[in-house]
């Protein structure tokens, strides 16, 4: 899809996205463990939804989130405004390809369910400004759909095939694009989403 498609997609869901996603953000949070936040880290999170873990995240650095929806902007901030952590959190509308932040800023960056909605050829230029903005030795935490050799992969990617709008993301091979872009995998959690594999996986800028 192109990134207007995507942008209105999101921002016709962005109030009724909880009312599905669940079951991600179960995994969302494992994803979250492993990263392991530290108190007073500067951490980004590319792809907030509607801020279940800039929420989290919120409770113990200082956030900075960078979403493509002006819709799932508005409903984090209105979450966050209730949860009263919104003052300690910056957020933002911006492109994941084109980070609007200097070199080296962030302790950690977080994309949960968000990698695999960038066409093919883009996923290795997020991934190389992740690197950019992250310090040396920088955390960068992925969860996603897995690319794995099963029957239930194979029909999910039809339907995504057939229905980009409604089946939007699709499995990708995490460890093995983190690895290829010069990130050091440290950490790798399993799980199944919907009979679907998915991965969290951390890996450290080299």
């Amino acid at each position: 899809m192109t990134r207007e498609t995507t942008r209105s997609n999101y921002n016709r869901l962005s109030r009724w996205y909880d009312l599905f996603s669940s079951s991600e953000r179960r995994f969302t949070e494992t994803g979250l463990r492993l990263l392991d936040p530290k108190p007073g880290e500067t951490i980004l999170e590319i792809g907030f939804g509607t801020g279940h873990a800039i929420a989290a995240l919120a409770q113990r650095a200082h956030v900075w989130g960078i979403d493509l929806s002006p819709g799932m902007l508005a409903v984090t901030e209105e979450n966050l405004r209730r949860a009263r952590l919104l003052e300690g959190v910056t957020l933002q509308l911006g492109d994941a390809t084109r980070l609007p932040f200097p070199d080296g800023m962030f302790d950690a960056v977080f994309l949960s369910f968000t990698l695999e909605l960038f066409p093919e050829d883009e996923i290795p230029l997020v991934l190389a400004e992740c690197r950019r903005a992250l310090r040396p030795g920088g955390r960068l935490g992925v969860v996603a759909l897995a690319k794995k050799d099963s029957r239930a992969v194979r029909v999910y990617e039809w339907f995504h095939a057939k229905l980009p709008q409604v089946v939007d993301c699709r499995p990708i091979h995490v460890e093995a694009l983190l690895a290829a872009n010069r990130f050091q995998v440290r950490q790798v959690a399993e799980a199944r989403i919907w009979g679907l594999p998915a991965t969290a996986v951390v890996g450290v800028k080299q």
